[in-house]
């Protein structure tokens, strides 16, 4: 379970697979933390370097104070591929995992060998939704919106009762720092890459969960349409996080993504 202090903060950060390989980096969604992707990796770290990692105000990782800048997390990724000497990666964002990911494009693209984005967008929300949401969260805590996220996150056949995991991933959201949570909606609602979209000059795959409440497949392959060259996947029976309901189908499509990125055979 290692720490380091990253870009001037404790993250909590996790790597699996053999250590000369290339490199894959997953980033989580808003009020998720890296466990989101467990069910993904060992389907990848038999041939890649895969590196995780709590964002700030997430999981573990510190919870500086209120508002953040999609800046900030940026330049923590960046600063976390300059602590693993890590010269280029791909880079998988899902939700604002995606903003941060172009958010590093945008300080420099030559850090990505390739790009998955994953239920997000160049610009997700207004600023009338953000910040109706952060008054709800001062006002009464993420339990005041989690049925609300939580309806847009998972198909209705997981919001099943009886699923055991339906009950942990919401007391995951239950439980984000929310000063933590606060500071990210603040980003988000900042934060506009429709620029960044339209120069982006690297290998990109945009996928979407086919019931995703949150980032739907209109907007997800608006997109992709800013992209020059990008594919757009929808996959089916997932909400907001295929990572979650349809892991083997996520992992199936980055490792297939990574092989044409790096090279069938690219485990060093």
């Amino acid at each position: 379970m290692p720490f380091d202090r990253i870009n001037g903060i404790a993250l909590h950060h996790r790597v699996d697979g053999p250590a000369g390989a290339p490199t894959i980096v997953l980033i989580n969604s808003l009020g998720t933390d890296y466990r989101i992707w467990d069910a993904v990796v060992p389907q990848l770290a038999g041939r890649y370097r895969v590196i995780r990692y709590d964002k700030r105000g997430h999981g573990l990782s510190a919870v500086p104070p209120a508002p953040y800048r999609m800046e900030d997390h940026s330049a923590d990724l960046l600063a976390l591929l300059d602590h693993y000497g890590v010269g280029q990666a791909l880079v998988v964002g899902l939700s604002i995992g995606g903003q941060i990911a172009f958010g590093l494009a945008a300080i420099d693209q030559n850090r990505l060998a390739g790009l998955v984005l994953m239920d997000t967008a160049h610009k997700i929300g207004d600023a009338a939704g953000w910040n109706g949401r952060i008054e709800a969260i001062e006002t009464g805590g993420i339990a005041a919106i989690a049925e609300q996220i939580l309806s847009r996150w998972f198909t209705p056949a997981f919001r099943s009762v009886g699923n055991p995991a339906f009950e942990g991933y919401s007391n995951m959201l239950a439980n984000t720092p929310a000063e933590g949570y606060l500071g990210s909606c603040a980003a988000l609602r900042d934060a506009d890459h429709t620029e960044t979209a339209r120069n982006l000059e690297v290998r990109t795959l945009c996928i979407v969960g086919d019931q995703d409440g949150s980032t739907p497949p209109d907007l997800v392959e608006a997109c992709a349409d800013l992209i020059v060259g990008a594919r757009f996947e929808v996959v089916e029976g997932a909400g907001h996080l295929p990572c979650i309901e349809q892991p083997d189908t996520t992992a199936r499509l980055l490792g297939d993504f990574a092989d044409e990125i790096f090279g069938k055979g690219a485990t060093a």
